[in-house]
């Protein structure tokens, strides 16, 4: 999106110059500035809202119903974030209009059962009951914006290539989180054909918010938060053309500058498992300038560690059927749990390090360059020498599941019958899924603490006058492991827009 006037975002291009933006752009991380130190200010709004993304656009659209003056800066020139580069995919139910044309079933208590107790450990209780409770309303709101859903529904896993709208996103239809709530398809989908349901939600929300009366500046990146001496955010320092200005803000700031997966020293310092997978996924703007300013300003973080990590093995489905075993030679998860599930296990609990074993009925049909083939034999234990795994465990491991899956069982991880069918058959294959081999997207979670309302809290707790976040800025509804596609983008949009309310609700 290289103006807002003209919003459009071409993915390969953004993607081509995300290597060679994230090796020369470092996040400063420096202290804020004492108001004091402010001579003059070169600028002032109401609401400054840092980053262009789904989190920023949707603070700016509820901030500009207040009636008050929003200014979004952007460090890149292109508008739009790692939401323009996602599938655009938002997590909704309870009963959304899409799901009731459709005939599905849901309820805001299975959701939060599900999103409560199929991911980590103390998940963020009060945001999950809040979106579940708002989340009809949420999509109704994606709606009144505009964003175009098709009324086409599909089993198939994984992201729809076509149309379709609404699918399973997540591992609602898998062991155990079929059995701690209802599965029930979730995600929504701009029914765009293609991988453009990301860039079709930008190309939508920001022209609305420039009709709502928001301005929208490119190239100026945000360094410092300036505080006054009572802690409130008086405003920021931002570079725009290589000078530094000042910017001051009568109500409130909004950080929604995304994660800091290019910043690769902050990856290796507080996200190490993440630090060599193969592909950094995001906008080459999510460097953690937005977190560093947050805590520079004395914002405290939360779940720095955390992020997804995904593993493709599917499509085709077929693959599924096949078996996913460690340096071990053994299996550690079902095959047929959310990519983002099982990335998870493979970067935070192996190694990074597995394997996927196929057989005739199991292996890729066409040439795929998802991740490389590692072995091929004619037997089980000459496939498991060639990877050097230790003697007559892979066999084991084999032998256990084929004695289990021709009786349509699967005692240790419950995969469903659908996916479940002995390994026989030569040849024999063994793909490496290794987060540093495969193609292994990964994209960072952790941020700033917030309340439901955006506010930043410090490390004693207290909330940040003036100081408002959101996306993957914030510490929110994703976490690790990541168990739905949708769930970020649902996050930004929903509290991006609860940011920007509080904020323009604020005055200095």
């Amino acid at each position: 999106m290289t103006d807002p006037d003209k919003p459009g975002l071409n993915r390969r291009q953004l993607l081509a110059g995300v290597a060679a933006a994230a090796a020369t752009t470092a996040a400063a991380g420096a202290c804020a500035v004492p108001r004091s130190a402010v001579k003059s200010w070169d600028m002032t709004v109401d609401v400054l809202i840092a980053g262009s993304g789904a989190a920023g656009v949707s603070a700016a659209i509820e901030a500009c119903h207040s009636d008050v003056q929003v200014l979004v800066v952007e460090s890149l020139l292109n508008f739009g974030g790692s939401s323009s580069l996602s599938g655009g995919v938002i997590y909704a139910g309870g009963g959304t209009a899409l799901q009731k044309a459709l005939k599905v079933e849901d309820s805001p208590e299975e959701m939060f059962k599900f999103l409560s107790q199929a991911g980590t450990t103390h998940p963020p209780l009060d945001k999950i009951q809040l979106y579940c409770e708002e989340s009809v309303a949420h999509f109704d709101w994606l709606l009144d914006q505009g964003i175009d859903y098709s009324g086409q529904f599909t089993v198939a896993k994984g992201l729809p290539m076509g149309d379709e709208s609404l699918y399973y996103s997540g591992t609602e239809q898998a062991w155990p989180a079929r059995e701690l709530a209802r599965p029930a398809a979730r995600g929504h989908v701009p029914g765009v054909p293609g991988l453009n349901g990301g860039r079709h939600l930008m190309e939508t929300l920001i022209p609305r918010a420039l009709k709502l009366g928001a301005k929208f500046r490119s190239q100026v990146s945000g360094e410092q938060l300036i505080v006054e001496s009572d802690g409130r955010i008086a405003g920021m320092v931002v570079t725009i053309d290589d000078k530094p200005m000042n910017i001051r803000v009568r109500r409130g700031v909004v950080l929604a500058c995304g994660g800091f997966i290019h910043n690769r020293e902050m990856v290796k310092q507080y996200a190490p498992q993440l630090y060599n997978c193969s592909v950094p996924w995001g906008s080459a703007g999510d460097m953690g300038q937005g977190i560093n300013m947050g805590v520079g300003a004395g914002g405290a973080t939360l779940r720095m560690h955390e992020g997804f990590a995904i593993a493709p093995i599917y499509p085709p489905e077929n693959s599924i059927s096949g078996i996913l075993v460690n340096a071990s030679g053994q299996r550690f998860i079902s095959e047929e749990s959310y990519h983002g599930v099982l990335g998870h296990a493979i970067t935070y609990h192996q190694g990074g390090k597995a394997w996927l074993i196929t057989d005739q009925g199991s292996s890729y049909t066409f040439e795929q360059d998802n991740f490389p083939l590692a072995a091929k034999a004619d037997t089980i234990g000459d496939l498991a020498n060639r990877l050097g795994m230790p003697r007559g465990s892979l066999q084991n491991t084999v032998a256990y599941y084929n004695r289990h899956a021709v009786n349509h069982n699967d005692p240790l991880f419950k995969k469903s019958s659908s996916y479940l069918r002995p390994l026989k058959g030569p040849p024999y294959e063994a793909w490496d899924i290794s987060v540093d081999r495969a193609f292994f997207p990964a994209h960072t979670f952790g941020g700033l603490r917030t309340s439901v309302d955006g506010e930043v809290y410090n490390s004693f707790g207290e909330v940040i006058p003036g100081l408002y976040a959101a996306g993957r800025n914030t510490a929110g509804l994703p976490t690790a492991p990541y168990i739905a596609s949708g769930l970020s983008v649902g996050d930004c949009t929903f509290f991006g827009r609860r940011a920007g309310r509080a904020a323009a609700g604020g005055a200095n």
